[in-house]
């Protein structure tokens, strides 16, 4: 007997996490430590690029990490990344997202990656001994 195909797909549950969704032999499981290695190095860099006061931003790691993403894999547009992101769950898990995070809008992630750029922190940033106040 013919199944039906009448039934819609409800809210996805899952009780495994998303790190073991992802094959251990997949290479951006070697990347994902050494990214975050030399992210974690960076981070007293980030802390004093960012105000202490009012509206959060896209955390500059997260930030970073889906724009390794678009290089590695060829993505055209930062609106192609977003869609991306919304529903790959090997993107999600190497930027950091949790499966019900929301994705970021486009426009607000070019803004966050722009920031530096304008105010020529990005030279400083990746300068050896360099941050803001060097």
């Amino acid at each position: 007997m013919r199944g039906d195909d009448l039934e819609q797909q409800g809210a996805m549950w899952s009780y495994v996490p998303m790190e073991q969704r992802i094959p251990a032999e997949h290479p951006l499981r070697v990347m994902r430590p050494l990214v975050d290695a030399v992210l974690r190095e960076l981070s007293p860099r980030f802390a004093e690029l960012y105000a202490r006061v009012g509206r959060p931003s896209i955390a500059p790691e997260k930030l970073l990490r889906a724009l390794l993403l678009q290089v590695l894999y060829t993505i055209r547009s930062e609106r192609l990344l977003m869609e991306q992101l919304d529903y790959n769950l090997l993107f999600r898990w190497f930027v950091g997202l949790e499966l019900d995070d929301p994705v970021w809008n486009a426009t607000v992630f070019t803004k966050n990656r722009e920031r530096p750029a304008r105010r020529g922190d990005r030279a400083r940033l990746l300068r050896p001994g360099g941050g803001p106040g060097a």
